[in-house]
């Protein structure tokens, strides 16, 4: 008995093993989003279609850059030129490119994306500003 279930347990692996996976189909996408997230110490530039699902991504890190080099603007375009290389592959010809946060790659990023081929249809700034911010701290006493 013991010898017949460890027999069905090997060929249930078998046939397990012999399923394929399906493979899948690549979505084209002519028209995206892009979002340019700039910060003094990296740049990320993510394209995503208008229903908000990230498809490629790529920043200053990723493109090879280390240190405080991935701050620069020349890093900002290589990164943008990497992304817009990625999501070219995928159909996207097109895009309304949003850019938030302060940095050196801000137009640096954008000029990249242009060059590399990609046509804006608008251009956003969506850096958050902050109205008076948080409460500071409370003087010390005796000054």
């Amino acid at each position: 008995m013991a010898k017949e279930n460890q027999k069905d347990q090997k060929q249930n692996t078998k046939d397990k093993a012999v399923q394929k996976t399906k493979k899948r189909k690549k979505k084209i996408i002519q028209k995206a989003k892009v979002y340019v997230s700039c910060s003094y110490n990296n740049t990320v530039i993510s394209f995503s279609d208008y229903s908000g699902n990230v498809i490629v991504w790529s920043s200053c890190g990723a493109a090879g850059f280390k240190g405080s080099k991935k701050g620069t603007a020349f890093a900002a375009t290589k990164a943008a030129y990497d992304a817009f290389d990625k999501a070219a592959r995928l159909g996207v010809k097109e895009a309304a490119v949003i850019i938030k946060g302060v940095g050196m790659g801000r137009r640096a990023a954008v000029k990249g994306l242009r060059t590399a081929g990609l046509i804006i249809t608008s251009l956003a700034d969506e850096t958050p500003v902050s109205h008076n911010g948080c409460r500071p701290r409370k003087r010390p006493r005796g000054s």
